[in-house]
C-alpha cells in the first residue's frame, strides 16, 4: 500500500530560511565595497548573480528591490543597464516601490552621455505602470527634439511603446505630430525610427490612417543607402502605404529601390521585392514590366544558397510570385533540382516550383530529374515526385505519352507506395484523356494486391466502372472489392457503389447480382448519409429510366486540369502584398496568421492597371463571382432538367416522387430486378444511343482536382 509522503513543516521550514539567507547574502554583497571599491566591482559581481537568479524566474530576488533602486544613482553604465532591467522586470510586482525610481530615470535622462539618456528614457517607457507611462509623456516630448540622434530614435520607438500601453492617452497628445515632423530629420536612422514607429502604431489603430505622396516617398528613398539593413526594411514596409498617382511615378520609384534586390540581408531583398511587385499594378508599359520581372529572379535565386530556413521562405515566396508573375523565374528551372542533403520541406518545394515551371521545352529534362526523386528513400517525397509526373501529364498534352510510360517505368518496380500512387496518377490522366491510353489498364489490374491505401483503391475501383465493358472479368475485381465493402472508409464505398452502377449499366447480366445487393449494404446497413442518399438516387434512377441513368452516370465528366490548385485572384493580390511575411508560409491571408494584421489591398488611383489584375480580384473591373445559390455543382446552373420521371428540384412534385419511392423501396428481390427492366439479351442495352450530358454530383467522390482554398490546409500545391 503506499501513501502521499508530504514533507515535514521542518523542511520547509528550512527551504525558506535557504531562500532567506541567499538573499540577505546577496544584499550584503550589494552593500559591500564602500569607498576602497572605486571600479564597484563588487557591486557589479553582486548585480550580475542577482539578474541571473531573476533570469531562471526566481521570484525571491524582488525582496532586493530598494537596495537596487540605491544602486541605479551610481554613475556606472554597465551597473544602470542591470539595474534597470531589474526595474522592467519587477515593476509590475511592487509598483508601490517602483515609483521610487522614476526620480532617478528623471535624473539620468539629464545626463551628458547620450547612452544613458537613450537607456533611462527606454526602461522608463518599457515599465507597465500608470504613473511611469504618464511621467514618460512630457520626457519623451522633449527628447524627441534631443541633439544626438540616438536619443532621437530611442525617443520614437518610444512613443510606439507608449501607443501600446495607453492609445488614448498618445492620440490626445501631439506626440504622432511631433513623431511626424521626425520624417524631415537629417538623420537617416532617425527619420526610418519614426517611419517603424508610424507604421506599429497604424497598424493598430482604426482612427490613424498613413498616407504617403510622392515627394516624400522620394525623400524616403533617397536616404535608402545610408541607413542601416533594419532601417532600410522599415522604409520599404513604409513605402507600401504610397499610391501612385501616374505610371511615370511608380515606375520611376521601382527603379530607385531595384539596387536594394542586390542587399546582402534576405529581410531587405524580400522586402523591396513586396514593393517593386505592389508599384507594378501602377505601371502600364508592359515592356517595363517584363525588366522588372527579369530584375526579381536574380534575388530569389541568390537566397537558395543561403540556409535551408532562408531557403524555405524564398522558395514559398516564389510560389506566390510565380502565379502572379509568371515570367519571373521562368528560364531558372535547374537551381529549384533537389540536392540530396536539402531538408525534406525544402525539397517538396522545390518540386512543386519544378511543376510550375515546367514546359515542352524542358519537359525531358524534368522527368529525368523526377524518375531520380521517385527512387529515393523517403517516402513522403517518393509519392509527391510519382504525383508530379502524373500531374505534369494532364499539364503538358504532348509530353503525356512520357510521362505515361515513366509512370508504367516506375508500377514495374512493384514498390507498394509507388504502385499506390501511380494508380491514383492515372485515374487523373483517364479522365483527362478519355480513349487514348487504356492500354495501360492491364497493367493496373495486375498490381490490385498492392493496393491497400483509400486513395488507390477508389481510383482503381473508379477505373474498373469506367471501363467495365473493356475489362473482361470487371464483375470478378469488383467482388473482391466488394467482400470488404462493410469496413471500407466511406471514400472507397462511394466508389464502389458508382463503379457497380456502372458495370450494371455497361453489361447488365453481369451486373444484376451485385446491384442490388449494394444498393440494399448502403441504403439499410450504413450510418453514412451521403452514401445512402446517392444509394437511394441511383436505385430510383435505374428502377425508372434506364436511359436517362445511363446517359447521367455514364456521361461526359466534367473537364480536368493540372492548374486547379491556384490560389483564388482575391487571396493572390492580397498575398503579394505580403510577401517575405510568416503568411506567404503558410499561403493563407494575413488575417488567419495574425488576427490583428490589417488587411491590405491594392488603392485605387489612376494609374491602377485594372485590366491587368487577375479576374476576381476587388479592382479587377471583371464581373464578381456569383453568388453559390445561383450556381449548381461543380460550377453549373442550378437547374435540374426532369429526366425520365426524376423529380424537379425547382418546383416538380416532390410529395409525389417520395410516395413513388416508398413504393418502390418496399419491393425487393424479383420486383426489385423487374422494375430496373433486366432483359437477358447481352452486355448492352438496345438502342445504343450516344452518351451526352453529365451531372456533376455523382462524380463527387472521383474529382481528384478540388477547388484551391487557400492552397489546402497545409499550403501545399501538390495536393491532389
Amino acid at each position: 500500500m503506499f501513501m502521499a509522503y508530504a514533507p515535514p513543516p521542518s523542511l520547509t521550514y528550512g527551504s525558506r530560511v535557504r531562500t532567506q539567507g541567499k538573499v540577505a547574502e546577496l544584499r550584503l554583497e550589494l552593500n559591500n565595497g564602500g569607498k576602497k571599491d572605486k571600479n564597484y566591482s563588487a557591486k557589479k559581481i553582486a548585480l550580475k548573480k542577482i539578474v541571473a537568479n531573476m533570469t531562471m524566474s526566481n521570484n525571491d530576488m524582488v525582496a532586493l528591490f530598494p537596495d537596487i533602486i540605491s544602486c541605479m544613482h551610481i554613475p556606472n553604465l554597465e551597473i544602470k543597464k542591470m539595474g534597470f532591467l531589474y526595474l522592467v522586470n519587477y515593476s509590475r510586482m511592487r509598483p508601490e516601490i517602483a515609483v521610487k525610481a522614476i526620480p532617478v530615470l528623471e535624473n539620468d535622462m539629464q545626463d551628458h552621455n547620450p547612452l544613458v539618456r537613450a537607456l533611462a528614457l527606454r526602461t522608463m517607457s518599457y515599465v507597465h505602470v500608470r504613473e511611469f507611462v504618464e511621467a514618460t509623456v512630457p520626457i519623451v516630448k522633449r527628447l524627441l527634439s534631443d541633439n544626438d540622434p540616438y536619443v532621437r530614435k530611442t525617443a520614437a520607438f518610444c512613443v510606439a511603446k507608449l501607443y501600446d500601453h495607453d492609445r488614448r492617452m498618445v492620440e490626445q497628445s501631439d506626440l504622432i505630430d511631433r513623431l511626424n515632423s521626425l520624417l524631415g530629420d537629417d538623420n537617416p536612422t532617425v527619420v526610418a525610427s519614426a517611419l517603424a514607429s508610424l507604421m506599429d502604431i497604424w497598424e493598430r489603430s482604426d482612427a490613424i490612417k498613413l498616407t504617403i505622396d510622392y515627394n516624400n516617398a522620394s525623400k524616403m528613398v533617397a536616404i535608402l543607402a545610408d541607413c542601416s539593413e533594419w532601417g532600410q526594411t522599415y522604409i520599404l514596409e513604409a513605402l507600401m502605404s504610397y499610391v501612385p498617382q501616374e505610371s511615370g511615378e511608380a515606375l520611376l520609384l521601382a527603379e530607385r529601390i531595384a539596387p536594394r534586390l542586390s542587399h546582402s540581408n534576405s529581410a531587405v531583398v524580400l522586402t523591396c521585392i513586396r514593393v517593386i511587385l505592389y508599384l507594378m499594378n501602377y505601371i502600364a508599359d508592359q515592356k517595363q514590366i517584363s525588366a522588372l520581372c527579369r530584375k526579381l529572379s536574380p534575388p530569389l535565386v541568390t537566397l537558395l544558397a543561403k540556409g535551408p530556413e532562408v531557403q524555405y521562405l524564398a522558395l514559398r515566396n516564389a510560389l506566390l510570385i510565380l502565379q502572379r508573375r509568371p515570367e519571373v523565374l521562368r528560364n531558372d528551372i535547374r537551381v529549384f533540382f533537389c540536392k540530396y542533403n536539402d531538408p525534406i520541406y525544402v525539397k517538396v518545394t522545390k518540386l512543386e516550383l519544378i511543376f510550375m515551371l515546367a514546359d515542352e521545352n524542358n519537359i525531358a529534362e524534368v522527368l529525368t530529374e523526377l524518375r531520380e526523386y521517385a527512387t529515393e528513400i523517403d517516402v513522403h517525397f517518393v509519392r509527391k515526385a510519382v504525383r508530379a509526373i502524373g500531374k505534369l501529364a494532364i499539364k503538358i498534352e504532348p509530353s503525356a505519352r512520357q510521362c505515361i510510360n515513366l509512370l508504367l517505368e516506375l508500377v514495374a518496380t512493384k514498390v507498394t507506395y509507388i504502385v499506390q500512387e501511380a494508380t491514383v496518377v492515372i485515374r487523373n490522366i483517364f479522365r483527362k484523356y478519355p480513349n487514348q491510353y487504356e492500354s495501360i489498364i492491364g497493367t493496373l489490374c495486375e498490381n490490385l494486391d498492392s493496393l491497400d491505401e483509400p486513395e488507390a483503391k477508389a481510383a482503381m475501383v473508379w477505373v474498373i466502372g469506367q471501363y467495365a465493358s473493356r475489362i473482361e472479368n470487371s464483375d470478378v475485381l469488383l467482388e473482391d472489392f466488394l467482400d470488404s465493402f462493410a469496413e471500407e472508409p466511406v471514400d472507397v464505398q462511394l466508389a464502389l457503389l458508382t463503379a457497380t452502377v456502372k458495370l450494371f449499366i455497361q453489361r447488365p447480366t453481369k451486373g444484376q447480382e451485385l446491384v442490388p445487393k449494394v444498393l440494399k449494404w448502403a441504403t439499410e446497413e450504413t450510418d453514412n448519409p451521403d452514401l445512402r442518399d446517392r444509394a437511394y438516387m441511383y436505385w430510383r434512377l435505374l428502377s425508372t429510366d434506364i436511359n436517362a441513368a445511363k446517359e447521367i452516370v455514364m456521361g461526359e465528366k466534367p473537364a480536368i486540369t493540372a492548374e486547379s490548385e491556384r490560389l483564388d485572384p482575391q487571396t493572390l493580390e492580397e498575398m503579394c502584398l505580403n510577401v517575405g511575411t510568416l503568411a506567404t508560409v503558410y499561403l493563407k491571408p494575413v488575417q488567419t496568421v495574425f488576427r490583428s494584421a490589417r488587411p491590405r489591398r491594392l488603392h485605387d488611383s489612376p494609374a491602377l492597371q485594372k485590366e491587368a489584375l487577375p479576374a476576381g480580384s476587388g479592382l479587377s473591373g471583371f464581373d464578381e463571382p456569383k453568388a453559390l445559390s445561383q450556381l449548381g455543382m461543380g460550377g453549373q446552373p442550378a437547374d435540374i432538367r426532369n429526366r425520365g420521371g426524376v423529380a424537379n428540384a425547382n418546383g416538380g412534385n416532390l410529395a409525389q416522387a417520395v410516395n413513388d419511392a416508398d413504393a418502390y423501396f418496399a419491393g425487393i428481390g424479383s420486383q426489385q430486378m423487374a422494375a430496373m427492366h433486366i432483359h437477358e439479351q447481352g452486355d448492352s442495352f438496345g438502342g445504343g444511343g450516344t452518351e451526352h450530358g453529365y451531372v456533376v454530383n455523382q462524380n463527387a467522390p472521383q474529382q481528384v482536382f478540388q477547388p484551391a482554398q487557400g492552397m489546402g490546409s497545409n499550403g501545399d500545391l501538390l495536393i491532389l
